[in-house]
């Protein structure tokens, strides 16, 4: 059994003409998953993130300008990746609400793993910055949400969208009930994620080098991220679901497949039923040609089913 969160809110979301970041992708994703393999795929509407969830990760003067930015026509932009339209603000209280309410579900047993597809995106957003294409940091708010409300003390986050996720490093590098393991491209946006950032030894980055493939990738998770969360035995895991290291993705240099995100799921649900009753919300991140990430959506999905 899979829940998959979403709301159309986050279709209405649009940072304009030629961006990256466009409803079309998660129009892509959704109409991916509407396949026949999918049917026993149990549909929900995506909540608001409350205030007091959103503070939990964010200051309150970015949670307020992030709330208070959405214009009534046009666009107002927050950094130079980062717009906002009429609705943003909505979009992002269901993008956060999403990961919260699907953590509420897996913990109580409704369902054992879950799919959040939502945007904007949300693992660059800082405490106090919306930052590419993010405004809230949506799989951060579920993991101190976890911590606060459900009180578990093991929380591990699995990122390997083609971009480092410094903003759920950011949030969590003091913080040992959390760990964070992410692969991605290095050099490139957001120019963070060394091998040298620790955290308080919590924090494992394994960056490669542009043009890794599928070899290097599933090496990597197989023998340096994989074995840090076996070893840290998470009763939760939670992913950044990130499909734009895919060959195919115009903002990166990576060379995976889909059946590498097929793999790599397989081996994140085979790590939540060893140690977390496998229990596991996965939320979208990145991915912007629009096939590729239709395709590669549906592989992780169909493997969170298996």
């Amino acid at each position: 059994m899979l829940r998959l969160y979403t709301h159309e809110s986050c279709l209405r979301h649009d940072p304009g003409p030629g961006h990256a970041e466009s409803p079309l992708r998660l129009k892509a994703v959704l109409q991916a998953l509407d396949a026949d393999r999918f049917a026993a795929v149990d549909r929900v509407e995506a909540p608001r993130a409350t205030r007091e969830q959103l503070l939990r990760v964010h200051d309150a003067a970015h949670v307020d300008r992030v709330l208070g930015s959405a214009p009534l026509e046009g666009r107002v932009q927050l950094d130079p990746d980062t717009w906002m339209s009429p609705g943003s603000d909505e979009a992002g209280l269901r993008a956060a609400g999403a990961t919260c309410a699907a953590v509420d579900a897996v913990l109580a047993g409704q369902t054992p793993r879950a799919f959040c597809a939502v945007r904007p995106p949300g693992h660059h957003a800082t405490p106090s910055e919306a930052m590419g294409f993010c405004l809230f940091n949506s799989i951060a708010v579920a993991a101190a949400h976890a911590l606060t409300v459900h009180g578990l003390k093991r929380i591990a986050i699995a990122d390997f969208d083609v971009h480092h996720g410094n903003g759920t490093q950011d949030i969590f590098a003091s913080e040992p009930r959390v760990l964070f393991v992410s692969s991605h491209q290095s050099p490139l946006y957001p120019e963070t994620g060394f091998a040298h950032e620790r955290g308080v030894g919590n924090i494992l980055n394994a960056p490669l080098p542009a043009g890794a493939g599928s070899m290097e990738f599933r090496e990597t998770w197989h023998n340096e991220l994989l074995p840090r969360m076996h070893a840290f035995k998470p009763q939760l895991v939670l992913v950044s679901a990130g499909f734009d290291a895919h060959r195919d993705d115009p903002l990166a240099d990576l060379r995976l497949g889909t059946e590498d995100y097929a793999w790599i799921t397989q081996q994140l649900v085979e790590l939540a039923r060893a140690h977390a009753g496998g229990r596991l919300v996965s939320s979208l991140e990145g991915g912007y040609d629009l096939r590729a990430l239709a395709a590669s959506a549906a592989a992780h999905v169909e493997a969170l089913l298996d």
